[in-house]
């Protein structure tokens, strides 16, 4: 490669995004960005996973985008195997956004049960970004089984997966409603009532689902 070859705008971005600084790092993806290279995908997908700069991360996953998803999503998939948590949830996210739906078979029941939580609320974002039309309701069998899991956020995050999925989720919810762990009954019917009635907030829905099981669960029923 000449000095002419090595100098330009895309090579010095992906410098760049090696430098110390994030403003620096953050105009560099926003510059390849403006002008795709497929040079420039590798590069952005291995930045993807050691990034520490959400905004930065953001910048980057938009980059990726405005390449073909030909050359995009077979390197996202192959990040989905990796070691690094960051790399897997950041590949998910990115494959969300291309709304490609050739990715769909990467997004396994391993993914969606991934050990990291934030891999995990990232697979169930993709999923439901990326399910086949038809698909809904497995995906729905397949995410209330995570009912009740980690705190607040996380359980919220699963709400709103379930939620996108529209009418689709409501037979998985019901039979939720009825599983022996109180945690995941009051989940799946604080989210159900979220379905039904979007203005109603996650806390509210939450707190009348234990309400009512309460009464039912008094001599006599409710």
């Amino acid at each position: 490669m000449t000095t002419a070859e090595q100098d330009t705008p895309t090579v010095r971005a992906l410098q760049g995004l090696e430098d110390g600084r994030a403003s620096v790092r953050l105009r560099a993806a926003m510059a390849i960005g403006s002008n795709p290279d497929p040079r420039a995908v590798g590069k952005l997908v291995e930045r993807c996973s050691i990034e520490p700069e959400f905004s930065v991360r953001e910048m980057l996953t938009w980059a990726l985008t405005r390449h073909p998803a030909s050359l995009t999503v077979p390197r996202l998939i192959d990040e989905l195997r990796s070691e690094r948590p960051q790399a897997r949830s950041q590949a998910l996210h990115t494959l969300s956004k291309t709304g490609d739906r050739r990715a769909w078979p990467a997004i396994t029941p391993a993914l969606l049960s991934d050990g990291d939580d934030e891999v995990a609320r990232t697979a169930w974002r993709a999923a439901v970004a990326l399910v086949p039309e038809g698909g809904e309701p497995a995906l729905a069998g397949a995410l209330v089984t995570h009912l009740g899991r980690g705190g607040r956020e996380m359980q919220l995050s699963l709400s709103r997966a379930l939620i996108a999925l529209g009418e689709a989720a409501l037979p998985a919810l019901s039979a939720a409603m009825t599983d022996a762990a109180p945690h995941v009954r009051h989940h799946a019917d604080a989210t159900e009532r979220l379905l039904r009635d979007p203005d109603a907030g996650f806390e509210f829905a939450i707190e009348e689902a234990k309400r009512v099981a309460a009464l039912q669960d008094r001599p006599g029923g409710a």
